[in-house]
């Protein structure tokens, strides 16, 4: 029998924060980003702390400003901030979904990670947590391994649905019993395309689609793990025979 597939995203999902939020964080603090690097993101930082703006343009912030400072470091001293970054960083993770990890393990799945930050940081923050597949960003080396600040088939990894229907394809699996988890909006494609839809500590944009579509939302705050909305027993039939 074919194997069943589970993908996660991991940025606020697995990971209590960002991946690239902490490296960037970490280059600027380290001196491989000049200060103005925080700059670019600040105010929209400020404005979603303050939940007078939103995540995701703030993450699209941190974005831009990695990409604008990346181009002319070395690759090696960006592998010395990942390392750190892992090391400092590496247990701080959700319970709900490291749990959900180590069960589908069992069962067998076939576990995949997804995630906007760069693939090998991502490697090394996957590694001990059981996937068999990661997607990252891959940013292009120029000459004596510097980077030039371009991603490598950036339409690739921005579109998830594709991943997992590639992943599907070259593995060999099934998407009977599937399982995926998100926390943004950003994750609906790949939501869309499992049996088994989980919304987790999700923004507004995902819980509002998960309440009209009747998919699972899971909510971890603080010690206290609680599904605000769970499918009926309808939809759960129809997901697991359709």
């Amino acid at each position: 029998m074919k194997r069943k597939m589970a993908v996660f995203d991991i940025d606020g999902t697995v990971f209590r924060s960002s991946l690239l939020v902490e490296i960037v964080e970490k280059m600027i603090d380290e001196g491989l980003f000049p200060n103005e690097a925080r700059d670019h993101y600040a105010r929209e930082y400020h404005a979603w702390s303050d939940r007078e703006g939103t995540y995701e343009r703030y993450i699209t912030a941190v974005v831009e400003s990695f990409m604008t400072h990346i181009k002319g470091v070395h690759y090696g001293d960006f592998a010395d901030i990942g390392e750190r970054v892992i090391e400092e960083q590496q247990r701080r993770t959700y319970r709900y979904t490291r749990d959900l990890l180590k069960e589908l393990k069992r069962e067998g799945y076939f576990l995949v990670a997804i995630s906007q930050s760069p693939k090998t940081v991502v490697d090394k923050f996957s590694k001990n947590l059981g996937f068999d597949k990661v997607y990252g960003r891959i940013y292009e080396l120029g000459p004596s391994d510097k980077f030039t600040g371009v991603v490598v088939e950036e339409h690739l990894i921005s579109n998830k649905a594709n991943i997992v229907r590639r992943v599907i394809e070259k593995e060999g699996l099934t998407f009977a019993g599937s399982v995926g988890v998100g926390d943004t909006e950003g994750d609906i494609t790949m939501l869309e395309l499992v049996e088994h839809p989980i919304c987790f500590n999700p923004n507004k944009e995902l819980y509002q689609y998960a309440k009209m579509n009747e998919w699972k939302v899971v909510v971890e705050r603080k010690d206290v793990i609680y599904t605000v909305l769970e499918p009926t027993e309808e939809r759960v039939h129809t997901a697991l025979y359709h």
